[in-house]
């Protein structure tokens, strides 16, 4: 999970990005003008930034450029606009914004990018500021040889369903969990409850990423949104289950 700041001077954007980032796992802040973006940074550097370039009282790139100057740009910012032209791209790059998101902005081109951008900050994070220092080899002891230990069966097996029932067993993150389907329900609730167990394995075991669990099941992810909820899962609280 990463925290995200999202700046943006239009509500339905903020709303909309927290929707989509919330729904990947992330923290989100949202700041609707320069001078909340200014207060959220001096809180703490967000792992990432989405930054509006046309804002009422100072601008995106201007605030990029007070960042750089003071020392606070350590933490990778992504320009989104729906009127920028390409020296304003150019000029934010330069400065050192990582990419340009061109409004109205792309959910594939979204979700990518912000990847890259968490990508490049964990990298960033691992780089060593000194040289390691050599390790000396290690001599392979008789215990670390052997074979590991195989897991013995469960003691406890599960009961058996009730009458008129059938279980249907899904693995995630290594642990099974059993569910009951009964067929003496009606065909439309039989099949609700189906699909609500189908969509809850799916995001639990892919830690309540939609994208993945879009990949997974077929659909696209504004229908997979629609039926979630149509069958009132919360992916958020699935993806805090799996974590």
């Amino acid at each position: 999970m990463a925290n995200i700041l999202v700046v943006d001077d239009e509500m339905g954007i903020r709303e909309l990005l927290s929707e989509i980032l919330g729904d990947e796992g992330h923290a989100i802040t949202l700041a609707e003008n320069a001078q909340q973006a200014r207060e959220a940074r001096a809180v703490g550097a967000p792992d990432l930034v989405l930054l509006d370039i046309w804002m009422p009282d100072t601008d995106g790139v201007t605030l990029l450029k007070e960042w750089q100057r003071d020392g606070l740009l350590t933490m990778p910012v992504i320009m989104m606009s729906g009127h920028a032209t390409i020296d304003t791209a150019v000029e934010a790059t330069r400065i050192g914004a990582l990419n340009f998101l061109e409004k109205p902005i792309a959910l594939q081109k979204l979700l990518k990018a912000v990847q890259q951008g968490l990508s490049r900050a964990q990298e960033v994070a691992r780089a060593p500021l000194v040289p390691p220092r050599p390790i000396a080899p290690s001599v392979p002891s008789m215990q670390s040889a052997a074979a590991e230990p195989v897991s013995a069966a469960p003691m406890f097996a599960p009961p058996p369903p009730p009458n008129g029932a059938r279980v249907v067993h899904a693995i995630s993150h290594g642990e099974g969990t059993g569910y009951t389907l009964s067929f003496d329900l009606p065909l439309r609730e039989a099949r609700d409850a189906f699909e609500r167990m189908y969509f809850e394995h799916h995001l639990g075991r892919e830690g309540g990423s939609m994208t993945r669990v879009a990949e997974k099941t077929g659909l696209e992810r504004t229908h997979l949104y629609r039926k979630l909820k149509q069958l009132g899962v919360e992916p958020g609280k699935l993806a805090k289950k799996g974590q």
